[in-house]
């Protein structure tokens, strides 16, 4: 079930009354109401993929409980068990066929052909976000960060709460799972601004994200046809249909958390105004970047080793979370791409220079962090040309179009209208995303006069329905 279709927007009212008005009183049917609805809302999508996430569930709730009744040695065997079974069931859907194909070209450089067995698996939707999750719970229990539940239903709650299910963000168990023990109270305040928050989401992605992915798809279909400003646009267009696209949802997953009181961290702070590549790393896709820092660059030893096991724990995380994203070689190049980026910053302790937000209390930024964030979103726009690219062949056809730097700066405009449209949108986001830099969201407007707040929303509301681009699905579904 997508956000933006008008499924959701009948399921969620109907899953919002009874959630507030029929099982409220009771803790436990509330949450046994949350687990229905939210297998509902995934089983929407492919019913057939509802035993995966509850297997998925169960083992990870009976790990947990377990490794509390055994010794620390049989705890950590347990607890690689389970990291062992996750894992193994998403590099079957997620990676079979990739390691496959690659063991057969391998065999094919030296003469030596072999019949591909690969299988027609269909990758289920979100795999990658709730298998972090599980394994969050069991490795937080394992180093006692949290006690185990013994209830299944908050814990199955936990794991499939549906508003964060699908495309995150990735909860931890030390957060979330603590929220489905204790009773929730309706808060208007809280679920007006969530609200806002979905509002504001709904108007990246259907706005911008989309009318964004007609140029960008255009473009990338046959790059070689392309001018050099056309290649460049395509490549800055991408950078916003991703961000339009997933912290668009994000907004409206966190958003839509608020509406029953449950708090979800925060995923996206405004990451196309970092200072530098750090910075970024540090407001882009939040609760993935500490997932992979807390879970994998800590217990390899940090920044806390040799330089030269610092730089193998920067491109490890780097090359996994590149990996994270697809199994394609472009996604691990696009991960080592940004290894090689963030590693003079570590080596130098300088990678966290800027935990400030930029020009606060100012209207404007400084010379020198304009063209700091100039910088840092070029290098940014390069390295989402190998994210978007079917293949490292159409990597280096692009890159050689952009090149022609007489055609970069002669061409034409190419589709005209949609280039207009999307540039207009485009600013307009950026605009009131830089007024709200040091808010949660775009439309944290509680300090505006309520005529005003509710002018906004209609206007964006009417862009929504005017402007609106195709109902595409969104980018992070396939990871």
């Amino acid at each position: 079930m997508l956000f933006n279709s008008i499924t959701f927007a009948v399921f969620l009212p109907v899953v919002f009354l009874l959630y507030w008005f029929v099982f409220q009183r009771n803790l436990r049917l509330q949450n046994l109401f949350v687990v229905a609805a939210s297998y509902v809302f995934y089983g929407w999508w492919d019913v057939r993929f509802l035993w995966l996430i509850a297997f998925t569930s169960f083992c990870s709730w009976g790990c947990g409980l377990l490794m509390r009744r055994v010794s620390a040695s049989g705890a950590k065997v347990l607890n690689i068990v389970n990291l062992v079974l996750n894992l193994g069931i998403l590099g079957v859907f997620k990676y079979y066929n990739f390691f496959v194909e690659s063991f057969i070209s391998a065999f094919a450089l030296f003469g030596i052909h072999l019949q591909p067995h690969t299988l027609h698996l269909i990758l289920p939707v979100g795999i990658s976000f709730y298998t972090f999750q599980a394994l969050s719970y069991s490795i937080d229990v394992y180093k006692r960060k949290i006690e185990p539940t013994r209830d299944i239903i908050s814990f199955f709650a936990y794991i499939g709460f549906f508003p964060l299910l699908v495309a995150g963000p990735i909860e931890r168990a030390t957060h979330l799972l603590p929220q489905f023990y204790k009773k929730r109270l309706f808060d208007y305040t809280q679920a007006a601004d969530g609200m806002r928050q979905m509002l504001w989401g709904l108007f990246k992605k259907i706005v911008i994200a989309d009318n964004c992915a007609a140029y960008v798809n255009m473009v990338f279909a046959d790059p070689s046809g392309q001018s050099g400003f056309t290649l460049f646009l395509g490549a800055v267009f991408f950078a916003f249909q991703i961000y339009g696209d997933f912290s668009g949802y994000s907004d409206i997953a966190i958003g839509c958390a608020r509406l029953f009181g449950i708090s979800a961290m925060r995923n996206f702070a405004f990451p196309y105004f970092s200072r530098d590549i750090a910075e970024f790393w540090r407001k882009w896709h939040i609760s993935l970047t500490t997932w992979f820092r807390d879970y994998v660059y800590i217990p390899l030893g940090g920044s806390r080793v040799s330089k030269a096991k610092v730089v193998r724990n920067t491109f490890v995380i780097f090359l996994v979370s590149g990996f994270w994203h697809g199994a394609n070689l472009t996604f691990i190049v696009w991960g080592a791409y940004h290894a090689l980026l963030f590693l003079p910053l570590i080596l130098l302790h300088q990678n966290r220079k800027y935990l400030d937000t930029v020009a606060a209390g100012k209207i404007f930024p400084g010379v020198r962090e304009f063209f700091q964030m100039g910088l840092t979103f070029l290098l940014v726009v390069i390295g989402w040309v190998f994210f978007r690219a079917d293949n490292m062949g159409q990597v280096f056809e692009y890159f050689r179009g952009m090149a022609d730097f007489g055609d970069l700066l002669g061409a034409g405009i190419y589709e005209k209208k949609l280039t207009l449209k999307c540039s207009i949108f485009i600013l307009v986001m950026l605009f009131t995303e830089w007024l709200q830099r040091e808010k949660q969201h775009g439309l944290d407007l509680i300090f505006m006069n309520p005529w005003c707040r509710r002018l906004i929303y209609a206007i964006l509301i009417f862009c929504m329905i005017w402007f609106m681009g195709e109902n595409e699905q969104f980018i992070y579904f396939q990871f």
